[in-house]
């Protein structure tokens, strides 16, 4: 029983992570708009990709995630 609520307590934190990230990520300035980040606009076509973002963002993650969960 102990690990189901320890399993809750991580899936709780991580929706409240990811609901602050989408209520105040629009307020980062530059999330998004790296250089690197793809950006293609043809006619009435819009393509966009933030490769360099994700890269920051799954770096920051790892970082975070290896700090908490080392023993």
């Amino acid at each position: 029983m102990p690990e189901i609520g320890k399993l809750l307590i991580i899936v709780g934190g991580f929706i409240l992570v990811v609901g602050l990230f989408l209520t105040l990520g629009l307020r980062i300035p530059y999330l998004g708009k790296l250089p690197g980040d793809i950006s293609i606009d043809r006619g009435n076509v819009h393509f966009y990709f933030p490769i360099v973002t994700c890269l920051l963002l799954s770096l920051l993650l790892t970082v975070v995630l290896n700090a908490f969960f080392r023993r």
